[in-house]
């Protein structure tokens, strides 16, 4: 991927839109698709966009460069094949609100890689709202009365994770491809991982309604071309910290279109702990874009 100077406002609030979009999963996936087949929704997701993306740009890594291409595997899997996957499976378990805020844990992880691996501490301010997001998801999965498929709670945790070591990754390896052929390729390796697991496990698809096409070809078109467009067009121009901070707008989406179309509400301490979570998201965006900063781009 090649850099070019910008605003990192502006930067900011174009690759927010792709969690945004991410966030609206939870609802599409429980009232548009047929039930119980994550890795089926992962697939269809995935590999068509990939593919429709690498022959759009027709820019090919180096078949040569095997570090490069091994890379790209690795990115493939954490950011696209493992984490769809997982994803998919916390969306079928959990109310949407709950398995996006579980991604809270996320800026920390990359805080961590980022001080282990950089030698660049994170601004205080920065590591302060990240502890906070991750008691606000305590106090949210702990909360009296909630009982949450735990199932649900480990893939969401898990596919956090991964998405989070995808982000820090992607910007650390640099690859010499265009943003949108360098997404192409990570969901089309991701896809075609994605597809002996969906043929194994999962159970055949029905005759699809228009509602169902509806909800694939959303979450293909916009939940994957666009979305992984813009999110790695960020990746490569904010710090890693204020990019995978943006992942938290994820719970913001899904508890509005929860409470807006479902009737979802939170209360008591588990309100408490979601109004947390996404007050750090802005601590964390603050921190980041103060000039002093460690981990400026």
């Amino acid at each position: 991927m090649t850099t070019s100077r910008s605003c990192p406002w502006l930067d900011a609030l174009s690759t927010a839109l792709a969690p945004v979009i991410w966030g609206s999963t939870y609802i599409v996936t429980t009232e548009l698709l047929p039930p119980d087949r994550p890795f089926t929704a992962a697939l269809l997701r995935t590999l068509p966009a990939g593919l429709l993306l690498v022959l759009w740009c027709r820019r090919w890594p180096a078949w040569g460069d095997w570090t490069g291409w091994r890379r790209l595997l690795v990115l493939a899997a954490l950011n696209i094949g493992v984490f769809q996957a997982l994803l998919f499976i916390a969306a079928y378990r959990l109310p949407g609100g709950v398995a996006a805020v579980v991604g809270a844990v996320g800026p920390l992880v990359v805080m961590g890689l980022t001080w282990a691996l950089d030698h660049r501490r994170p601004p205080a301010v920065a590591l302060a709202a990240g502890a906070a997001g991750v008691l606000g998801m305590a106090a949210l999965l702990l909360s009296p009365g909630a009982r949450w498929d735990m199932v649900g709670v480990a893939a969401a945790l898990a596919g956090t994770l991964c998405m989070s070591a995808g982000t820090f990754w992607s910007r650390r390896w640099r690859f010499d491809l265009p943003v949108l052929a360098f997404s192409g390729w990570q969901l089309l390796a991701g896809g075609i991982m994605l597809a002996p697991v969906a043929w194994a496990v999962d159970p055949p698809l029905p005759t699809l309604t228009v509602t169902h096409v509806a909800g694939y070809l959303y979450l293909g078109v916009v939940g994957a071309l666009l979305s992984y467009a813009v999110w790695f067009r960020g990746v490569e121009r904010l710090s890693s910290v204020a990019v995978s901070s943006l992942l938290l707008l994820s719970p913001v989406t899904a508890v509005v279109l929860g409470w807006a179309l479902l009737g979802q509400a939170m209360r008591g301490l588990s309100l408490v702990g979601m109004l947390v979570v996404l007050s750090s998201i802005l601590a964390v965006q603050w921190a980041m874009s103060r000039p002093e900063s460690s981990e400026a781009s």
